[in-house]
C-alpha cells in the first residue's frame, strides 16, 4: 500500500530551508516519492498554523521511512532544524 508523508511547517529562516528543500527534493525523489503538494494556498482549520503544507506519496509505508532516516534526508533535515517549525508524520493510504 502507498503512504504519504505530511509535513506542516513554518519557516522561520527562508535561506537555510530553502537549502533543506532543494536537498529533501532529491532524497524524496530517490525513495520514490512524489509531491502532491508543496506549499500552495491552504486553509487553517485546528491546531497551530503551519503555513506551509507539503504532502508527497511513496510506494510504501516502509519506503517512506527509509527515506527519512536515510543519510541523505538526515543531511537535509539539519539545514531545517533551527529554520523552521514543523511536524511530519507518515500515514499508509486505505487501498
Amino acid at each position: 500500500m502507498t503512504a504519504l508523508w505530511i509535513a506542516h511547517v513554518k519557516v522561520t529562516d527562508d535561506a537555510a530551508y530553502g537549502e533543506y528543500a532543494k536537498r529533501a527534493t532529491v532524497a524524496i525523489a530517490d525513495h520514490g516519492g512524489v509531491f502532491l503538494a508543496r506549499g500552495g494556498a491552504y486553509e487553517q482549520l485546528e491546531g497551530p498554523d503551519r503555513p506551509r503544507n507539503v504532502v508527497a506519496r511513496f510506494p510504501s509505508l516502509q519506503a517512506a521511512h527509509d527515506c527519512y532516516h536515510s543519510p541523505a534526508y538526515q543531511e537535509a533535515l539539519s539545514y531545517a532544524k533551527g529554520a523552521s517549525q514543523r511536524e511530519l508524520c507518515i500515514v499508509e493510504e486505505i487501498g
